[in-house]
């Protein structure tokens, strides 16, 4: 008792020296401090309406208007969105897991140069349209070194010698000349794309047509197994997979990124 009686008033002793009068209330201070400096916490959606009892696709037309994004035939959109990951499981992706198994990797990259090479034409054509003098003086190197020593295109050279792809296409010429891009679009196999950039793939086989570069049309016309070939060839150069992103809203991030990526394109 006594031994507790000791222990107790030594306490009390220390706890009135100068010492601990002074540590706790600055220690006190600097915690109030630091409550003043750090901001208050808001609520990032707190602005966004959101209907509980209405559809599923509530939240992700909040989200739209959040991202002011053109979709206003968003319903069918989804649906052939939905069409494409479907026919992407079922048909396209075990076609080039067959492509793959069955053709060398050396095979593979000359059917890719062959047709990258056909698609300078569009580049070169949009690059004068759009004024770049220079991208144009590039591309049409990369035709000439690509068509001789890479032969025909099967050996792309010109990579090697420094001067990749610079693609240009009508729909970032549209863009260019601050043509809006419209209504976004989902097509059928070909996925993400916008009123204005559709109009533009449309413009860029013609020109290509037009061109008959080694008479690449007429060999396929003739060839028709060849269109099949280069649809293979987008899908095996695409690394994209439907699901991949594991995210309930893909179809909104993957149209949120196609504009952007538009976007930069056409101001490159």
């Amino acid at each position: 008792m006594r031994r507790t009686t000791l222990t107790l008033t030594l306490c009390l002793a220390l706890c009135a020296t100068p010492l601990f009068a002074q540590e706790t209330p600055e220690s006190t201070r600097d915690a109030v401090s630091t409550a003043s400096m750090t901001p208050e916490y808001k609520d990032p959606f707190a602005e966004l309406e959101i209907d509980p009892y209405a559809s599923q696709y509530q939240f992700e037309r909040s989200s739209l208007r959040a991202l002011n994004v053109q979709d206003p035939i968003e319903g069918f959109n989804r649906r052939i969105y939905r069409f494409n990951g479907r026919f992407d499981e079922l048909v396209y992706l075990p076609v080039i897991r067959t492509y793959e198994w069955a053709t060398p990797k050396f095979v593979r990259t000359g059917v890719s140069n062959v047709f990258s090479n056909l698609a300078d034409i569009p580049n070169l054509g949009n690059s004068i349209l759009q004024g770049k003098a220079q991208k144009s003086m590039r591309t049409t190197a990369r035709l000439l070194f690509n068509t001789t020593l890479g032969v025909v295109g099967l050996f792309d050279v010109a990579k090697a010698m420094g001067l990749p792809q610079e693609s240009e296409d009508f729909g970032q010429t549209l863009g260019f000349y601050g043509v809006p891009p419209g209504p976004y679009l989902v097509v059928p196999f070909l996925g993400p794309s916008s009123l204005r950039d559709t109009s533009g793939r449309a413009v860029d086989w013609t020109m290509e047509d037009a061109a008959a570069y080694l008479n690449n049309r007429e060999i396929m016309n003739e060839n028709p197994w060849s269109y099949g070939l280069y649809a293979i060839d987008i899908r095996y150069k695409n690394g994209f997979r439907y699901g991949a992103l594991d995210s309930p809203f893909e179809y909104d991030q993957v149209r949120y990124l196609y504009t952007k990526l538009r976007e930069f394109q056409i101001s490159q």
